[in-house]
């Protein structure tokens, strides 16, 4: 008899299949080998030592602060320790109970129904002079030649932005970005390359935005996370998807002293909100992506918390895209120039897709479908 230790098994109801196990068992078992944690804010008092002892009952558990038991705070964050099975026993047994619980059932709940999507590559494509990577810049004939090189590469979609938006980069006119990103446009819809992969306009202004809708693209990445109702009733009108990305501030101003009270609630709570305002005029969710905007008005340790909780806003059943290609949180960790960060891109990006971002947005797509494809082999 041997007995060896077992790594993150990904598809645990395939490691069940091919172990034997009989088909009524596997979707059992595969529940319990899933550990999920939960952490939960301000939660009353009475309802902690409610769920405490909930939790205790089935196996799983409560970890509180010491002073929960005698109530010495009116609220004490929590965390929620167990496994599929365990947090869809308490989704149901806590709708029944007070103290705001039936709260905290309601939201165990969406995030167990969060559905998964395929890894896809967005390869990116500035027609601008002021990007703040080099090597991402291309104009007019450059830029089909560089859109060409991507599809070839395994890009399965091509981001477009004539307009910088780099810490402190100077806005741009509607009349420049539109010359820009014409000549682009017009190649794409005469050669028919939207039949090769899909496109996606970087854009905020409601003319380009049509143009390249008229063009052939089929997604809408908005900076401003749809912030002119316009830009989100171009999506619906065209049927396309739109990007919601989350900036706090400006591009000028953005990183001048961005702060948080708790990055992950309020980077969601900005998402709800302008979900919900989606849909209001008209979109689909299926046709919503989420960008929680790295680099755009965080910090370094926002930056880290972001990706190390990308699971939590799956839970909102829309995409979500991880954009931290060459950035300068690569720098910040380990002094580093733009062109050199490679390495650091690949780590960042292959950390967030095990945490859930499902599109990646990056520079370099030859080395991405390679990385992606050995994480996938090794996740098999």
């Amino acid at each position: 008899m041997e007995l060896y230790k077992l790594g993150n098994i990904s598809d645990k109801k395939a490691v069940l299949k091919a172990l034997g196990v009989e088909n009524g068992g596997i979707a059992i078992m595969a529940k319990k080998m899933e550990l999920m944690y939960f952490y939960i804010k301000d939660l009353k008092t009475p309802a902690a030592n409610i769920l405490k002892q909930d939790a205790l009952s089935i196996g799983a558990e409560l970890a509180v602060p010491s002073g929960v038991i005698t109530c010495e705070k009116p609220t004490f964050d929590c965390m929620l320790i167990g496994t599929r099975k365990h947090m869809e026993i308490l989704s149901k047994k806590e709708l029944a109970q007070p103290f705001g619980l039936k709260s905290v059932a309601q939201a165990l709940q969406q995030f167990l129904s969060s559905r998964s999507y395929p890894v896809r590559i967005m390869g990116v494509v500035n027609a601008n002079e002021d990007s703040f990577y080099e090597g991402s810049r291309f104009m007019a004939e450059d830029a089909v030649a560089q859109i060409e090189k991507m599809i070839d590469e395994g890009a399965d979609i091509i981001d477009i932005g004539a307009v910088s938006s780099r810490p402190g980069s100077k806005p741009v006119s509607e009349r420049v970005e539109l010359e820009r990103i014409k000549p682009i446009c017009d190649v794409i819809a005469e050669s028919k390359l939207y039949e090769k992969a899909l496109f996606s306009m970087d854009s905020y202004t409601p003319s380009v935005i049509t143009y390249a809708l008229k063009s052939g693209f089929s997604i809408v990445n908005d900076i401003t996370g749809g912030a002119n109702d316009e830009v989100v009733k171009l999506a619906v009108e065209h049927g396309a998807k739109l990007c919601i990305m989350h900036m706090q501030e400006t591009p000028q101003t953005m990183q001048q002293n961005p702060h948080y009270d708790d990055v992950t609630v309020e980077v969601s709570n900005f998402f709800e909100a302008r979900i919900a305002k989606c849909e209001a005029l008209g979109m689909k969710r299926k046709d919503i992506i989420l960008d929680v905007g790295i680099g755009f008005g965080k910090t370094l340790e926002h930056n880290l918390t972001l990706i190390r909780n990308m699971k939590h806003f799956t839970h909102f059943g829309c995409e979500v895209l991880i954009g931290a290609s060459r950035k300068s949180m690569i720098d910040k960790i380990i002094p580093t120039a733009t062109e050199a960060r490679l390495p650091g891109t690949l780590a960042i990006h292959l950390k967030a897709v095990d945490n859930g971002a499902s599109i990646v947005r990056c520079h370099d797509v030859a080395e991405h479908k390679q990385a992606l494809a050995v994480w996938e082999a090794l996740h098999q």
